[in-house]
């Protein structure tokens, strides 16, 4: 029996492609055969289109501010009247606030809601119809060490990712039997944007890797397997479940 990882012929939509972790899982799924549309917010990322059509995949980019429902709900829209179906639908887009618990604003609970959260009911919703009607379809959310941990300074974004594994079993719950897989990934401490502030402290740098038993940051790319992986029919029986993809952070 053979398995098979090949993504040949898949059209893969990843949202927040132009940063560290979006752009190296685009990467993997691309070398694994799909053409990628990649959303992004700010800045076409031309480098990112670079390396996957280098790959000889078609890249097609989309600019979407994640944190404005109204534009999210046009992404969906658009997404779902490409040239073919979404065959892949990895929600990476996220952005994190931090601050003390007393002095955390409103705005920054919502922004953060709305980006991690809000918009990946939306697309899923959006986009799963369409592979409803399909009987096919691979989605797959980004959750984080923060889905089973609390963290400090950052309310919003561990609600957030506890949200996000919650999201991923009650959509595996109903879109299981029309052969949708719903899955997730929860990257441990990993080499991004979103992390430079830890890993500038050198208090905090030093607990968080004495306490990962890789004894290293993780990189973009150690979640490329994985994402390959729970887009591919390998994952095919794989339904409502969040891997964690993090050095042995949660084994300690």
């Amino acid at each position: 029996m053979s398995i098979n990882f090949s993504l040949e012929g898949k059209q893969a939509v990843v949202t927040g492609v132009s940063t560290g972790l979006g752009s190296g899982m685009a990467l993997g799924l691309a070398n694994a055969g799909a053409d990628i549309v990649g959303v992004y917010n700010a800045h076409m990322p031309d480098d990112i289109k670079k390396a996957i059509e280098a790959t000889g995949r078609k890249f097609t980019g989309i600019q979407a501010n994640l944190c404005d429902i109204d534009a999210t709900k046009a992404l969906g829209e658009q997404l779902t009247s490409l040239d073919k179906p979404v065959d892949i639908l990895l929600n990476n887009a996220g952005i994190i606030r931090r601050n003390d618990w007393p002095d955390f604003t409103e705005a920054d609970w919502d922004d953060v809601m709305n980006v991690n959260l809000k918009s990946i009911f939306i697309l899923s919703q959006i986009v799963s119809k369409q592979m409803m009607a399909n009987k096919a379809g691979k989605i797959i959310h980004i959750a984080s060490m923060l889905s089973f941990q609390g963290g400090i300074r950052v309310p919003s974004y561990t609600a957030s990712k506890h949200g996000v594994m919650g999201l991923t079993r009650i959509m595996a719950n109903e879109l299981a039997p029309y052969n949708i897989n719903v899955n997730a990934i929860a990257p441990g401490y990993m080499a991004t944007d979103n992390t430079q502030a830890l890993r500038d402290d050198p208090v905090r740098n030093e607990a968080i890797l004495a306490r990962i038993p890789a004894g290293r940051w993780g990189d973009p790319s150690d979640l490329a397997g994985t994402a390959v992986f729970l887009a591919s029919d390998a994952a095919k029986y794989l339904h409502g479940t969040t891997i964690n993809v993090d050095g042995g952070w949660l084994s300690r």
